[in-house]
């Protein structure tokens, strides 16, 4: 019997998982491609190309007025769906309506308003966020740390495929080191309480779970932050243990914020753009800054010299 050709969208997946990009990367890009078929009326990519693609995506900088970072992953999405499954190849000559970037002013928290916000939060909310803002992690880093990522003996935290795919290494903050250690006891019990019911698996990125078939239940491959329930893994069946979900931090960062009397709108990446930028104010070299908050580029890192005796802060008003 001759076996069913396998759908796109199925295609697409299977493609991004052997380019090993992240779960997002992939749960976007199918939405974009979905997006982009239903808006020809179903019809199939494959007789469609540059024209197609170059009126959706002016339709998403006109009609819908997106942001340039969301038409650029549209964009790319699309790229990797002619590239990587259909095999065809586009060029270089996508010529669609560019969405307008627009010169946005970042949220940064004074010291006094970092310091009442962090206290305004609780237990592990608290802990992440002082992670966030003491060492200058993205909120997903901070939430897929492992067990083993957390090296106390020197003083460091090892970010494993941060944004861009790549590894950094950044600072522990001495003042959580206490607490982050009796975190981790309590959570090595419910580990260990996990494993003895036959639930102590964890997800392992890549083909590791194959080549390691015991590491999913060691206790250095954990999540430093695990979720409250268990949950079934829809390929093995296995009842495991992911990682708090991030929007149980976001809502406790607003709640605190409010709580605190910031008078900002404050999220979980304000902290590490605090992070970067008193950082800056104490004197560190922007490019020990760059590498901490792991910028491939510097310019990326001078949005924060904001601080250093320039703009409005380093004016003295006339009418003063």
């Amino acid at each position: 019997m001759q076996k069913r050709p396998k759908k796109l969208l199925d295609q697409v997946r299977e493609a991004i998982r052997t380019k090993h990009y992240s779960r997002r990367t992939e749960q976007s890009y199918v939405s974009w491609i979905r997006r982009f078929i239903l808006y020809y009326d179903k019809r199939h990519p494959k007789d469609m190309g540059t024209e197609e693609i170059e009126n959706f995506l002016s339709y998403l900088a006109t009609d819908l007025k997106v942001a340039p970072s969301t038409q650029n992953q549209a964009f790319n999405a699309l790229l990797f769906l002619y590239k990587q499954v259909l095999r065809t190849d586009l060029g270089n000559n996508i010529q669609a309506v560019r969405a307008k970037r627009r010169r946005r002013i970042l949220t940064v928290l004074t010291r006094e308003e970092t310091r009442k916000t962090i206290a305004a939060l609780f237990d592990i909310h608290r802990l992440i966020v002082q992670l966030l803002y003491g060492a200058g992690l993205r909120l997903m880093e901070c939430l897929r740390l492992r067990v083993k990522d957390v090296d106390f003996g020197n003083h460091q935290i090892v970010v494993r495929n941060g944004k861009g795919m790549k590894d950094r290494v950044t600072l522990l903050p001495d003042s959580v080191k206490q607490e982050l250690e009796a975190h981790l006891e309590a959570r090595k019990r419910l580990h260990e309480a996990d494993d003895a019911r036959g639930c102590g698996r964890v997800y392992l990125p890549y083909a590791l779970a194959r080549k390691y078939p015991n590491a999913d239940r060691q206790w250095l491959w954990q999540y430093v932050f695990p979720a409250k329930s268990l949950y079934t893994d829809l390929n093995s069946g296995a009842r495991m243990r992911h990682h708090i979900h991030e929007s149980s931090v976001q809502k406790a960062v607003k709640r605190a914020a409010y709580s605190a009397g910031v008078q900002k709108r404050v999220s979980c990446h304000t902290f590490r753009h605090s992070f970067a930028t008193h950082l800056l104010e104490d004197g560190y070299d922007i490019r020990t800054v760059q590498e901490l908050l792991g910028h491939k580029d510097v310019k990326t890192t001078m949005i924060y010299t904001h601080v250093l005796n320039k703009g409005p802060k380093g004016v003295r008003s006339p009418l003063d």
